[in-house]
């Protein structure tokens, strides 16, 4: 049977488009994109430092990304991230009141060392500095390092310390090619888990303090040591499987912002030079009757020009040359949609960086409350879920670091605790509340969801940034002081 096949005028068979519309290779508005195929470091890697170092700037000197950081910063991170310890008791066959007992003596402990400066390796930050600098690098760089030092202090029971180090010294040595079992730095093995970092032992960028290519050596820092224990911690995000590194939150919006910036500059600019011309003056005379007037000389009559001045005030009397007339000059900046057009693309980055316009813009000016409460729930998703992910891939395992010295140090009972590691190192976080818009009608909406069991105090009390057994305790006090002194508190 013969194949019915269509031909172009010049007798060729025509190219038959694709099955799907986005894969086609011929549409006018799809044939130039051709995006490249490749594996999820060799799309990243080679493009990293050029990602991040552009993230950087955006970062410094436009202050909406550097907004944008810091309300993602005070969302996430907030006041610090409190322990809630959480054992479980009931696969180490212990009963809850020794998990309770358990848990409020390891709390106590963890304040007295993330409370302090010597945590730090460098004693200038506390744990909550430590994790807002993480989080803030995170965003940036797209990753955060963190090397566990063993710094014994005589001040201090722990010797367990924390070293922050700038993912740009995260690098293959120049000596050492990248192949497939070393990537950016990152010695992996067949199944892709990091076996070991190689950590520049200065930052390639001090060429301010005198240091160049040449001077810069690594060392090979293994993931853990023989027995276990972790010596690196690597925060990034994987978006794709094989993924070593992690990318910038501005990479995708990286072009719309610096064309919003100069967008923003170039109105400012032209909004300034408009400012400065208040009038212009017209004369009806040409060239050869300039001349005329002033004996065949244009010069002179220049000349008279330039030393004629005019002055515009209210109420003057201003004196012209025969023929002049003064036209009033109407400036076309501010640009009318100028407003509309920069709203709009802010919303596109809002989008972006998962913020609604009103919290990147920090303007709730239209919006009325069912509106806020929506854009605000829809932000918290996001909220909760990188502070899950701040919890899970950096307080806890600095927690289970500290917890193994305590251990070890007889400072804290756990049998069995490198049989049951993950038993014992169960915990939460509390990060800081996420406020209230109308907080009577939050408040009676809490109250409902307790009243009909729809949620638990522990939850609620979370939600605000409070610990539920603290709340408790300090209303037994208060109830106790007003008993004491034959108050009542008003119901």
């Amino acid at each position: 049977m013969a194949t019915l096949q269509l031909l172009d005028a010049s007798g060729k068979p025509l190219a038959m488009d694709s099955a799907h519309r986005g894969a086609s290779l011929h549409t006018r508005e799809l044939s130039s994109w051709r995006p490249a195929l490749g594996s999820a470091d060799a799309d990243l890697l080679g493009e990293l430092p050029t990602l991040v170092s552009r993230s950087r700037d955006i970062t410094r000197n436009h202050g909406v990304a550097a907004g944008a950081i810091q309300t993602l910063v005070d969302n996430v991170v907030g006041t610090g991230l409190r322990l809630s310890a959480m054992p479980d008791y009931k696969a180490l066959d212990k009963d809850k009141a020794w998990a309770d007992s358990w848990s409020r003596n390891v709390e106590a402990l963890w304040r007295s060392w993330a409370e302090s400066c010597d945590c730090d390796a460098a004693r200038s930050l506390t744990f909550h500095g430590l994790t807002t600098q993480v989080f803030r690098s995170g965003l940036i760089n797209g990753e955060a390092l963190a090397i566990p030092l063993w710094q014994p202090n005589d001040h201090q029971p722990f010797a367990t310390t924390l070293q922050l180090v700038e993912p740009d010294r995260l690098a293959s040595p120049r000596e050492k090619a990248s192949n497939k079992r070393l990537r950016a730095g990152i010695e992996i093995n067949a199944y892709g888990a990091p076996q070991a970092y190689f950590i520049a032992t200065t930052h390639p960028g001090d060429a301010l303090f005198g240091m160049t290519g040449s001077d810069v050596s690594y060392q090979r820092i293994p993931a853990f040591t023989r027995f276990g224990r972790r010596r690196v911690i690597h925060v990034h995000d994987r978006e794709r499987t094989g993924q070593s590194r992690g990318k910038p939150i501005f990479s995708s919006i990286l072009p719309l912002f610096k064309m919003l910036d100069h967008y923003e500059r170039s109105e400012l600019q032209a909004a300034v030079v408009n400012a400065m011309i208040a009038a212009f003056i017209e004369t009806p005379l040409d060239g050869e009757s300039i001349s005329e007037l002033f004996g065949g000389s244009s010069e002179d009559y220049l000349a008279a020009r330039n030393a004629w001045q005019v002055k515009l005030q209210g109420g003057a009397v201003i004196p012209m040359f025969p023929g002049d007339k003064i036209a009033p000059f109407t400036p076309s900046r501010p640009n009318s949609a100028y407003s509309s057009f920069v709203e709009n693309v802010l919303r596109h980055i809002g989008t972006g960086l998962n913020l609604p316009f009103e919290l990147l813009m920090k303007d709730f000016s239209k919006t009325n409350y069912s509106s806020a409460r929506a854009a605000l729930m829809e932000a918290w998703r996001y909220f909760i879920g990188r502070r899950h992910w701040l919890a899970t891939y950096w307080a806890r395992p600095v927690y289970e670091l500290w917890l193994e010295e305590a251990i070890n140090k007889g400072l804290i009972e756990a049998p069995g605790f490198y049989h049951n590691k993950a038993l014992w190192c169960r915990c939460k976080w509390i990060g800081p509340g996420r406020g209230w818009i109308d907080p009577v009608k939050e408040a009676k909406a809490s109250k409902i969801r307790l009243d009909t069991g729809l949620s638990t105090l522990e939850e609620e009390c979370a939600t605000q940034g409070l610990d539920w057994e603290e709340v408790l305790e300090q209303r037994a006090r208060e109830k106790a002081k007003l008993d004491e002194l034959g108050l009542t508190l008003s119901s």
